[in-house]
C-alpha cells in the first residue's frame, strides 16, 4: 500500500543548483543571497523591511525585543498554538497572557481580547493558524484603542490574505518561518518583516552579535544569522510559493467536497487561507481515527494536542474552553502540493470510511 505523508519538502535541481554555487563561492555565511533572499521577500510583504534569522522562532523572538517588549509588560497571545509563539514572549521578560480562540477559525477571538488588556499589556500575537488570517480588522481596532502593538505569527502563512491585503502587513511586525515543513523552506530559517525602519535596524543589530560594522558592537546581542546557504535554497522556494499555494488551495476544495463524515476548514469572505494544515475535527475517538488513517498509509498529525497554558513550561489553571475542545478533537490530514488526485480521493474515502464506522 502507498504511503501517503502528512507533508512532503519539495526540493530539486534548482535548490541543489543554488546551494552549489554557494559551495563553490567559498562565501557560506550571512551574505549577498541573504540579502538578495530579504529584497524578494519584501515584494510578497508590501516592500517592508525585512530581516533574515536561523528560524522563525528565532525572528518572534528579535522582532518582541526590537518593538522595545521586555520585563514587566505582557503580551496577549492565544494558548491554541505551537508552543514557540509564547516562549518567545516569556525569553524577553515578558508575561504571556492566554486567549481563546474562535472555534470556528481556530484563530485568536476578538471578542476575548479586551476584557484580558490590562496596564502593563503591550502588544497582541496574532497567530494565522494553520494558514488562514486572524481576525485583523477586528484586532487592529482594538489595538489601537489601547495603544498596543500587533505581532502577526505567520509561521504558517505565506501568501495568505484578506481582501487582497497580504499577512505580514497588518501589524508593527509579522514573522515567517522557512521550516522544511512549512510551505516553502530554506531548510532552517526564519523571516522578521517590520513596518519601521528603526526597528529594523534594531532587529538586524539584535540578530548579529549587536554589530552593523565588525568589531563596532552598539548593543548586546544574539547570533541568529541566516546563511547565504540556506538563502539560497529559499530564493528558489520562494519563485515557485505561488504555484505551490493555489496547488494546496485545490487540494483543500476537493478535500473540503469529498470529505462528509468530519468538519472541514473554513474560510471567511475575503479570506485567503493557505492550508499549512488541513484540519478537520473530530468529535470523538479522534485518537482512534488517526490510528486507522496510520494502518491504512494515510500520515496526520493533531496539532496541537496540549494547549500551550497546560504545558509544564507554564501550567495555568485558566478556563479556555475552546481551546481545551480544539486539542482534543482536531486532525491535519495531507494537503501538500505533491498529491495526486488519486491520493486525494484514497483520504477522503479513508477518513469517511473510519468516521463513518466508529464504535
Amino acid at each position: 500500500m502507498k504511503k501517503i505523508p502528512l507533508a512532503k519538502p519539495l526540493i530539486g535541481r534548482l535548490e541543489r543548483r543554488a546551494v552549489g554555487r554557494v559551495l563553490r563561492s567559498g562565501g557560506l555565511a550571512q551574505g549577498p543571497e541573504v540579502a538578495q533572499f530579504e529584497k524578494i521577500f519584501s515584494k510578497y510583504v508590501g516592500d517592508q523591511e525585512c530581516v533574515a534569522v536561523n528560524s522563525g522562532t528565532s525572528g518572534l523572538q528579535v522582532a518582541l525585543l526590537s518593538l522595545g517588549i521586555g520585563s514587566g509588560d505582557e503580551v496577549i497571545v492565544p494558548s491554541f498554538t505551537f508552543a514557540a509563539t509564547a516562549n518567545c514572549v516569556a525569553l524577553t521578560g515578558a508575561v504571556p497572557i492566554f486567549v481563546d480562540i474562535d472555534p470556528i477559525t481556530f484563530n485568536l477571538d476578538p471578542k476575548r481580547i479586551e476584557s484580558e488588556i490590562s496596564k502593563k499589556t503591550k502588544a497582541i500575537i496574532v497567530v494565522h493558524l494553520f494558514g488562514l488570517p486572524g481576525c485583523m480588522e477586528e484586532i487592529n481596532k482594538i489595538a489601537l484603542k489601547h495603544n498596543l502593538l500587533v505581532v502577526e505569527d505567520a509561521a504558517q502563512a505565506h501568501m495568505a490574505a484578506i481582501k487582497d491585503h497580504p499577512v505580514g502587513t497588518f501589524g508593527d511586525a509579522a514573522v515567517f518561518s522557512f521550516y522544511p515543513t512549512k510551505n516553502m523552506t530554506s531548510g532552517e530559517g526564519g523571516m522578521v518583516v517590520l513596518s519601521d525602519s528603526e526597528a529594523a535596524r534594531r532587529c538586524r543589530l539584535l540578530r548579529n552579535q549587536g554589530m552593523e560594522i565588525r568589531y563596532q558592537n552598539e548593543i548586546v546581542g544574539f547570533n541568529l544569522r541566516m546563511s547565504d546557504i540556506h538563502a539560497s535554497i529559499g530564493i528558489v522556494q520562494l519563485k515557485r510559493l505561488p504555484a505551490w499555494t493555489e496547488r494546496r488551495i485545490q487540494n483543500a476544495n476537493f478535500l473540503s467536497e469529498k470529505i462528509e463524515s468530519a468538519s472541514t476548514p473554513l474560510t471567511p469572505k475575503g479570506y485567503k487561507h493557505v492550508f499549512h494544515q488541513f484540519t478537520i475535527r473530530i468529535q470523538r475517538n479522534r485518537d482512534l481515527v488517526s490510528e486507522k488513517l496510520f494502518s491504512r498509509g494515510i500520515g496526520n498529525a493533531v496539532y496541537y494536542p496540549t494547549p500551550v497554558h497546560r504545558l509544564p513550561s507554564f501550567d495555568l489553571n485558566l478556563k479556555l474552553t475552546e481551546s481545551d475542545l480544539a486539542s482534543k478533537e482536531v486532525l491535519a490530514i495531507p494537503v501538500h502540493p505533491s498529491l495526486t488526485r488519486s491520493d486525494l480521493r484514497r483520504i477522503a474515502a479513508e477518513v469517511n470510511s473510519i468516521v463513518d464506522g466508529l464504535p
